[in-house]
Parts: C-alpha cells; structure tokens; sequence
C-alpha cells in the first residue's frame, strides 16, 4: 500500500453546459430531450504547498433522483444545484488535511442530514460530493503521476471500511484492490429507451434526423455491432410485453448470440408486477431466446416500497439489482437480505459507494459461494469527462460491460467548441473519432466494443483533456 496523502480543498468553481438530445429519451417518468450538464473544477493543496487541479462533470437529469411528478424538470435541475453548493461548502469549508477518501466519509453524514433539511432525498444528496470526490481524485491522480486504476490499486486514496462500510470489518480491502485486474476493453450495452425506434422501417422519410448516427435499434446494432442491450420497461405488464415482442425480433434476427438486461427505472408498484411480467415473458415462444439472454431485472420496483418486501422468490428465477434506491451506504447489505444479488456502480451516486460495494460482492462470494454481483449502468454520461470517469471506474473494478447511452442520444460533444471535441480526440483517438461528414468528434464504438487503452494509462481519472472552461457559464447556486 502506498501512503494517502492528505490534504486541503480550494478553488473550487462550478460551471454549467445545456445539454440537447438528438433523440427523445424515455425511461421511467420521463422523456428527456434536454438537461444542463455540471462541471467542477478544484484544486487540493497538501502541507507543503503543492498543489494539482481536477475536475468533473455529470448531466443534471430529472425525474431521476427524484421523481416526485409534482416537481418540475427545472426544480430538479435547482435540487441538484443545491446538492452541489452544500457538498462544496462542506468541503471547502474545511480547514482539516484529509485523505482523497477522507474528505468524502467526514462529510457524508452531515450532508445527507443537511439535504432532508432542504427537502432533498438521499440520492440527490449523493450528487454534490460524488462530482466533489470525483474532481478530488482526478486532481490526486495528476499529483502523484499516476492513472485512476494503479491509485486506486495502491489506495491511494486512503479508502477504509469502518466509517461507511462497517460490515466489512475483517475483509482485507487492501489485498482486494491490489488485485484488480482492469479492463482495457469494454462492451458497450446499448440502452433501448421506451419511446426509440425499433426498426428502419419505423423511421419516416421527413422525421430521419440523417446526422450520420443511428436512429433505431436496428440501426444501431448494424453500425456498432453490438451484441449486449439493456431494455426499458414501463411497469405496463401487457404494454412491456408487447414492446419486448418487438425488440426480440430485432435481435433475434442475427444468429449471433446476445446478452440483456431488464430496467425497470421504479415502474412495478410491488415484486408481483414484475412477477406476472417475468412469467408472461418465460411463456411466450416469441420471447424464448430473450429470455435466456437477461442477465438480471434493474429497479423494477419504487424505491418507497423496494427495500420493504422480500422478492426472493423471483430472484430464484432471474436475479434482481437495485439501483435508484441505491441512496447511501448501508443499502447493498439490505438488498442483499431481501433477496436482491446485486447493485449498480454509477460515478453519479458515488465512486467510493460504487468500490466498496465492489469489495462486498467478493467479500459475500467468498463467505456463502454465492454469486453477489455489481454492474455498470449509464446516465446518459456525455463525451468528455463524464462519460470517461465513468469507464475508468468499471473497467477498474473488472467489468467486462457496461450500458452506454449518452452517445446515442447527443450528437457527440454538444454544444462544446470544436477546440474542446479536438482536444478530447488527440489526447484519445481510440475512444474517439471524427465522423468525415459532420466533423464532429464521436465516441467510437466498434464490435460492440470500446478501445479504453487512453482511458487507462490516463494520468488522472480518465481523462488527459480538459474542457473549454471559458466556454462554460458560471453555476449559480442560490437561484
């Protein structure tokens, strides 16, 4: 183990970006056509005066952390803000040298606490410090010289069991990391958002959008390649149904076989709703291949009643994940005690959340033989920053997939300048490309795959580009 640094926090600026998507995104309450996207950028000084910068982003998506249908998408976008301006506070406020891990776990309570005071629940309360511990990473990765996956290997961020994760207690978390061996290589799981095309012919003559991107399922799996798909339900037992009827015939077109994952994004009001969903799939013929290719069932039920009902029974079956109730540290163990075998990594919620979960799956295999799991899911992370910490993140813990939305719903890079897309394309040319017709610089997906070799070797967390920080407007954070 090498030493974790400690250190103070200054500097620290929030900006903003809106975000326009390319296509109408639908899961769960909503159809996302467009969301501002954050940007942090900090710097941690230690007790001898060097210092190093970091930075961050992440989409500000409604009806997501909180979807209360009586909150408006711009009130979502302000509870976010507020998250930001509280973690940034606490943090910066803080006169005391800590670890990278540090900063985060002598804050976390006192800042869930402070956001059910604002009216914030404990998901939106994650978003501020997991864009501050993010930035704090980065900007202790481009100190030491070293990428995210050797630091994390290393400990390099002083991350400890006690403080947050207290039923690890006797796991040699240590050992744990030093033994990760990280991908350089990722499938990308394509998202089949509720309302998106499923075929060409579905698309009409004067509604193509003919940006050179694909525009249905169909499309997709022909430019890309892809072979693993995660499929938005909508907590209609017969509506789903039908929708997934259409989607298998898709896929069930090429002989090759394919992987999926169900997400329910909170629709089924209890476990007999996705029950009677599930055993409506597994008796019909259309859907036979399907079914032998789900992996497992995201979210299917509303955080308020999720973590209420046992669901053992159905995950006898097909195993279940938990992922917007997700909203602190000691979920994963109650899921797990519910019958749930597994919970989603998302930079969004939590990079340290997202580890030590990591080190509980293998830590309960290891106990029971079970098979206790944690996989990668999407927020629509954007080209840059976003969508680059994220990868960093799974391909570190061994993830061998990982749902991907973000580029099939924006054009690429945006609003951001072309200086920016170029920059990101020199420092990363195999994540990247630049399409010939547009100009544009987009992630490149080939195979159904992502070539994360820049991402890797990257001195930071991901990334060795930065944004156009002049382009970004200024976050106000008491508005």
């Amino acid at each position: 183990m090498t030493e974790a640094p400690a250190f103070r926090l200054q500097d620290v600026t929030l900006f903003e970006r809106p975000v326009t998507l390319r296509l109408p995104f639908r899961f769960g309450v909503v159809t996302l056509t467009a969301a501002p996207q954050a940007y942090l950028h900090l710097r941690i000084v230690l007790p001898d005066g060097r210092s190093a910068w970091g930075s961050a982003a992440e989409l500000m998506v409604p009806k997501w952390f909180d979807k209360d249908p009586a909150l408006s998408n711009e009130q979502n976008f302000a509870q976010l803000r507020l998250s930001l301006r509280h973690a940034v506070d606490a943090y910066a406020g803080d006169e005391t040298a800590r670890t990278a891990f540090g900063h985060s776990a002598a804050h976390h309570a006192a800042l869930v606490q402070q956001g059910a005071k604002s009216g914030l629940n404990a998901l939106v309360a994650s978003y501020g410090p997991a864009l501050l511990d993010r930035a704090v990473i980065d900007a202790l990765c481009r100190l030491r010289n070293i990428p995210f996956a050797a630091a994390l290997g290393k400990n390099l961020f002083g991350i400890q069991v006690a403080p947050l994760a207290p039923d690890l207690a006797g796991f040699d978390l240590e050992a744990w990391l030093a033994d990760l061996v990280p991908h350089r290589r990722i499938a990308a799981r394509h998202t089949v958002g509720m309302v998106d095309p499923l075929r060409e012919a579905d698309l009409t003559a004067g509604g193509r959008l003919n940006d050179g991107l694909p525009e249905s399922l169909e499309g997709a799996i022909a430019q890309y390649g892809h072979r693993w798909f995660k499929l938005k339900v909508g907590g209609n037992a017969a509506a789903d149904l039908a929708r997934l009827q259409g989607i298998a015939a898709v896929l069930d077109q090429s002989p090759e076989p394919y992987q999926a994952s169900l997400d329910g994004n909170e629709q089924y009001d209890d476990v007999e709703g996705i029950a009677a969903l599930w055993q409506a799939m597994r008796a019909d013929s259309r859907l036979r291949r399907l079914c032998a290719s789900i992996l497992y069932i995201e979210q299917p039920i509303k955080r308020a009643v999720a973590l209420t009902q046992p669901v053992t029974t159905l995950a006898a079956e097909i195993p279940l994940i938990v992922d917007e109730s997700d909203a602190d540290y000691d979920v994963f163990p109650r899921a797990r005690d519910l019958g749930y075998r597994g919970i989603s990594s998302k930079t969004c919620k939590g990079v340290y959340r997202a580890i030590l979960n990591g080190a509980r799956a293998q830590h309960w295999n290891i106990q029971k033989g079970a098979n206790f799991f944690i996989t990668g899911e999407d927020l629509t992370c954007q080209a840059g920053l976003a969508v680059q910490q994220d990868l960093a993140l799974v391909a570190a813990l061994g993830l061998s997939h990982v749902e991907r939305n973000g580029h099939h719903y924006v054009d690429g890079f945006g609003a951001a300048p072309a200086a920016e897309q170029d920059a990101f394309l020199a420092a990363h040319p195999d994540l990247y490309h630049r399409d010939p017709q547009s100009r544009r610089v987009r992630l490149q997906i080939r195979k159904g795959g992502l070539d994360l070799r820049s991402v890797m070797d990257a001195t930071g967390f991901g990334a060795e580009a930065e944004p156009d920080w002049g382009n970004l407007a200024p976050m106000h954070l008491n508005s």
